[in-house]
């Protein structure tokens, strides 16, 4: 399984605490954990600090508690965890999905599944909202689209068109089709 992951695995920047205005950037690779630095100072006897880097391998990282402090500081405890969860061989592989192939799986759930689904992350909150998956459930449910059906959706949105009725979207359909033969026919 770890042959499907890319050679980073993950990647962050970030600046250090205030007053601090210091560039760091945390990378993980699949072998190795890189910690790098720049120094942004006024002061005459930080103007000559070069960038430095510290590249542990994620055996050395998991023991490097001054290296676990810094980055806990810079980045955050979630991070920390997230990082040593990489370290020790924990991926999560439902996140290195692509849009599109969580889209498919996403829609042969049940709305209420969907709905708790999109609490989870930011990323599932706008899979879940996505006009993609809402345009597959709708395909999904009904038997035929019409292209006037197509038009309505795109102009409303394929989420609002699945929630509403068959009548309001009756009726939405007709004024639709209404406005477009008066534009066509153009003032009299």
């Amino acid at each position: 399984m770890a042959s499907w992951l890319p050679e980073t695995l993950f990647e962050i920047l970030g600046q250090g605490p205030a007053p601090s205005k210091d560039y760091y950037q945390l990378l993980v690779t699949r072998s190795q954990v890189i910690f790098r630095w720049w120094k942004i100072s006024l002061r005459s006897e930080y103007r000559s600090t070069k960038p430095g880097e510290i590249k542990e391998s994620h055996e050395d990282f998991l023991e490097n508690s001054r290296l676990q402090v810094q980055v806990a500081l810079i980045f955050g405890t979630r991070i920390l965890d997230y990082v040593f969860n990489l370290c020790e061989g924990k991926f999560d592989f439902l996140e290195r999905l692509s849009d599109n192939l969580l889209l498919s799986i996403i829609s042969y759930l049940d709305l209420e599944d969907i709905s708790r689904l999109s609490q989870t992350s930011h990323r599932f909150a706008k899979l879940c909202m996505s006009d993609k998956l809402w345009e597959q459930i709708v395909q999904s449910a009904c038997d035929n689209i019409t292209p006037d059906m197509r038009a309505l959706a795109e102009d409303m949105g394929w989420r609002q068109m699945f929630f509403t009725n068959k009548l309001q979207l009756q009726r939405q359909l007709r004024k639709r089709k209404q406005r477009q033969e008066s534009q066509r026919d153009g003032p009299l």
